[in-house]
């Protein structure tokens, strides 16, 4: 069974900010990574039929099932400790209403937090939890 992976875009500044956050936070190291750039992100978007050029949006994929967006972090919060569960009461918004969230700071992104020329290269201890 394949482990759960987020893809992620690997040159924006505030998401590469979210997948140190969630390294650090993932304790029981359960969660696997790729840039959405990557040959394996790639793989995962044409293996789960999921457009190649879709940069803007956050990608959780768990026991073959995809969730994007809000809704992928909303999943991802299920591997943090209990001092995030809080968090989830996300899930009480209408997805419409979560979605405009993230579509905004999806958005502006770049703008607000600045942009790498090249996607993250993960310390050697952090390395074997991306995807090659």
């Amino acid at each position: 069974m394949e482990p759960p992976v987020i893809l992620f875009d690997g040159v924006c500044n505030y998401c590469n900010a979210m997948v140190n956050f969630v390294l650090r936070a993932d304790r029981e190291k359960k969660l696997r990574f790729a840039a959405l750039q990557s040959e394996a992100g790639q793989r995962l978007l044409a293996k789960h039929g999921l457009p190649p050029d879709s940069l803007e949006s956050f990608v959780f994929i768990e026991r073959g099932q995809v969730w994007d967006r809000s809704t992928a972090v909303l999943q991802v919060l299920r591997y943090l400790p209990w001092y995030f569960q809080p968090a989830r009461i996300g899930w009480l918004l209408p997805r419409s209403w979560r979605d405009g969230l993230y579509n905004r700071i999806a958005r502006n992104r770049y703008r607000w937090f600045g942009k790498r020329d090249a996607c993250m290269i993960p310390t050697p201890e952090v390395k074997a939890r991306f995807l090659d």
